[in-house]
């Protein structure tokens, strides 16, 4: 059979495959829609003193004598929807969002978040980054809102100078709990550990990152260097150096970061491509030193630390909630002065 009508038929198969996906979004928009409404329609009841719990109740054995076979409407499912409505209900930015997630991601988010920038933090990142179940819940006891929120109130000036988006990037902590590895392990494990699980390090990172490779060489003068592990993210279009130390952070470790960063915007980057970030990885930080360190450093870095177990939620809510508070002293303070 010729290549040519080998392509036809890839032609064909492509043309399937696009109509199954639409229809696929078609019947969950459908379905959401529909528990929209249900929701709104028992919130109204509810709310109004017509029904009380026994009806819902009812209402659920009903639709189940009537239409057996419709599945989805029991007792437990109708509260949801109720509560689904009223989460969104007076949220116009959000309630377009939500057809575009699964009735089970849209759960696991009304359900765990408890305020409307998380809930839209989590609708957001879950339809750019098509998060499956698992992968949704994954992000959500790993604290990544409070994470990337925390790294927003850490950045150099640099930083936020840069021509590109980069908020909901990057993390002050990163959390590796998939390695397995020891509390004692050296720069060689860890940096062994994240590209032998390459696809959990990306789904910690997010899904704009292209992996370009391990111990990448750069050559500058007569004498190799080599950066840990280089990344190109495909919307900041840029490339993104990490370094790995295993101890605490020093400010001597920017000197290497920075000196990497220069010759790959020097060698490595292409005319198109914006400046090249780098991450300091360590395991532990002192946020005083840090904030020292970035405040004069002239090149694009961020310093955080990684984790390998989970960190406890509340932990990374105290944290963010610590850091909005002297956020807004200061503002109070610098107003006062002037």
């Amino acid at each position: 059979m010729s290549d040519i009508i080998t392509n036809n038929f890839t032609e064909v198969l492509s043309l399937i495959r696009e109509a199954r996906n639409k229809a696929i979004s078609n019947v969950n928009h459908v379905m959401i829609d529909l528990y929209w409404r249900v929701g709104k329609y028992i919130s109204g009841k509810v709310n109004s003193e017509e029904w009380g719990k026994g009806v819902v109740s009812g209402l659920a054995e009903h639709i189940q004598r009537t239409e057996p076979d419709i599945k989805g409407f029991n007792v437990r499912n109708l509260w949801r929807m109720k509560q689904f409505y009223e989460t969104y209900n007076d949220q116009p930015k959000l309630s377009p969002l939500v057809t575009q997630l699964s009735w089970t991601n849209n759960l696991i988010i009304i359900t765990a978040c408890k305020t409307q920038e998380e809930r839209e933090f989590y609708l957001q990142l879950a339809i750019r980054e098509k998060y499956s179940k698992r992968e949704l819940e994954r992000q959500i006891v790993t604290g990544i809102f409070e994470r990337t929120k925390i790294a927003q109130t850490n950045l150099s000036p640099v930083m936020r100078e840069l021509p590109q988006n980069i908020s909901d990037t990057f993390k002050d902590t990163y959390v590796f709990e998939f390695l397995g590895l020891p509390e004692q392990h050296s720069e060689r494990d860890l940096q062994k550990g994240l590209v032998h699980n390459l696809k959990h390090f990306i789904l910690e990172l997010g899904g704009d990152f292209t992996f370009m490779g391990e111990n990448y060489r750069l050559q500058v003068g007569n004498e190799d260097f080599y950066v840990d592990l280089l990344f190109y993210h495909r919307s900041l279009q840029c490339l993104v150096a990490f370094e790995l130390k295993i101890d605490k952070f020093r400010p001597e470790h920017m000197g290497q970061l920075e000196f990497y960063l220069e010759a790959l915007d020097r060698d490595v980057r292409k005319a198109h491509e914006h400046p090249s970030i780098g991450i300091l990885l360590c395991a532990y930080k002192d946020q005083d030193v840090v904030e020292y360190a970035l405040s004069r450093s002239i090149s694009p870095t961020l310093i955080a630390d990684y984790e390998t177990k989970l960190i406890p939620k509340a932990v990374l809510q105290r944290k963010l909630h610590e850091l909005f508070e002297n956020a807004e002293a200061q503002e109070d303070k610098s107003g006062n002065d002037r």
